[in-house]
């Protein structure tokens, strides 16, 4: 009996990344919906819930308004997923804004003073 690397939570959250992308690139008519990456799927070991992360260009005002297209497109999004796979349930989708990207450019500006202030000092 050979046993799978990942939990098939795993695998089909990473389904749902591909199919949601594809949902919002190719389908979304949205204008608050612009320039979304869907940066991870965590789904419940159930299938029924998912945490869609999303990061999206322009700022907090311009995440705001797509979460808000987001929400709204919920239910679209997840009758094309229905469509579009083979997956019996379709698990319920909440999305967030991803601010990982933000929080490192944050941690870089900061290492780049301090590399400056030590340089000065010397």
């Amino acid at each position: 009996m050979s046993y799978l690397p990942y939990k098939r939570a795993d695998r089909v959250a990473v389904l749902l990344q591909e199919e949601i992308s594809r949902v919002i690139f190719e389908e979304l008519k949205d204008p608050r919906v612009g320039r979304v990456t869907i940066t991870r799927v965590r789904l419940t070991d159930d299938l029924k819930f998912a945490r869609v992360y999303f990061n999206v260009l322009g700022g907090a005002e311009q995440a705001v308004q797509c979460l808000a297209g987001l929400r709204r497109a919920k239910g679209f999004i997840r009758n094309q997923i229905r469509l579009n796979t083979d997956l019996r349930f379709i698990p319920e989708l909440e999305f967030h804004y991803d601010d990982t990207l933000d929080y490192s450019d944050r941690i870089e500006e900061l290492l780049k003073e301090i590399h400056s202030s030590q340089a000065g000092k010397e």
